[in-house]
């Protein structure tokens, strides 16, 4: 059967390089890391090392390497300049403004995801390759970011809240067993609004996502009860962060 032209051009050999008269971008990917600490909703930021904007913080990540996924390479960068590793990612957006970066066109991956409390505390952050420093940092009184970061990190923060008003994200910023006071907390502070105590209780009580552990957290009142999130809740959160 004889091939249109058209055809003919889509066949391309399997061995051998490409070469094409048109300019190439880079590729990098960034990764936006959240963690619950001290009442406070944090950010895992690195001191970049090398110019351009050297000694300025920045999101971790780098560039793709040829032969490598994009998780891959957001997995590889993440360890490589924090030492945080075995985490889920899920991947957020896609920046490309011509300007972004100095350096020439570069389009960055931007890469979601959470650690709670006891993950967090079980990293050691440990600045690596391009970085001189990796530390945790409030995400509302952050430092001046390289790039567009700053840009990244509020289309990070958006998603986030979303997802916390609609699944139940919230075990990955909590401890195992929590009261309903620490739980309103996370989502005061990531939604930055104050909650009315009886309105949200009575809501998250109506979801059947929570569930009594039978335990009681002692304190200055009377004692608090503990709770956790469902089996069922957590398997569901599980199963729309595979399948998004």
């Amino acid at each position: 059967m004889r091939m249109t032209l058209s055809e003919r051009e889509l066949v391309r050999p399997t061995t051998g390089p490409y070469s094409y008269e048109h300019p190439r971008p880079a590729v990098t990917v960034d990764i936006i890391l959240f963690t619950f600490q001290d009442n406070q909703l944090k950010v895992l930021l690195v001191r970049r090392k090398q110019p351009p904007f050297a000694g300025k913080w920045a999101l971790p990540g780098g560039f793709v390497q040829i032969d490598e996924e994009l998780e891959e390479a957001a997995r590889r960068e993440l360890s490589e300049e924090t030492h945080v590793s075995d985490i889920y990612l899920e991947q957020l957006y896609t920046f490309g403004e011509p300007d972004r970066d100095p350096r020439g066109r570069v389009i960055t991956v931007a890469y979601f995801a959470l650690l709670s409390l006891d993950q967090a505390e079980s990293h050691q952050l440990q600045a690596a390759s391009d970085a001189d420093e990796a530390a945790w940092w409030n995400v509302y009184e952050l430092p001046a970011l390289a790039f567009d970061h700053d840009r990244i990190l509020v289309y990070g923060l958006q998603r986030l809240r979303w997802k916390l008003e609609w699944t139940a994200l919230g075990f990955l910023l909590l401890p195992a067993e929590f009261t309903l006071s620490e739980l309103q907390k996370v989502y005061e502070t990531v939604l930055n609004e104050p909650l009315d105590k009886r309105n949200f209780r009575r809501k998250m009580l109506a979801t059947d996502v929570l569930e009594e552990t039978g335990n009681l957290r002692e304190g200055d009142h009377r004692p608090a009860k503990l709770y956790r999130f469902t089996a069922t809740a957590i398997e569901l959160e599980q199963a729309r962060r595979r399948f998004p």
